[in-house]
């Protein structure tokens, strides 16, 4: 499944935040907008791990950003 990755650049951390808004608490950080991505590639795998072990549902991907939604 493909999921939407927010990243940004956070000046109160000093790097790089990126997130899956549909994977709850699903982020990571990075030095570099690269590592940030590297580094929420793994816990999204480690999220969908965690939920089907538990057998709990998994969210399909959903979100899309306001400017998908307005350009079509």
């Amino acid at each position: 499944m493909d999921y939407h990755i927010n990243i940004f650049y956070s000046e109160e951390d000093g790097g790089y935040i990126a997130d899956i808004p549909d994977l709850e608490g699903c982020s990571a950080f990075g030095g570099s907008p690269e590592e940030a991505l590297k580094q929420v590639q793994i816990a999204k795998a480690a999220w969908l791990e965690a939920a089907r072990a538990e057998n709990q549902p998994v969210p399909p991907p959903k979100y899309r950003p306001i400017i998908y939604q307005v350009a079509r």
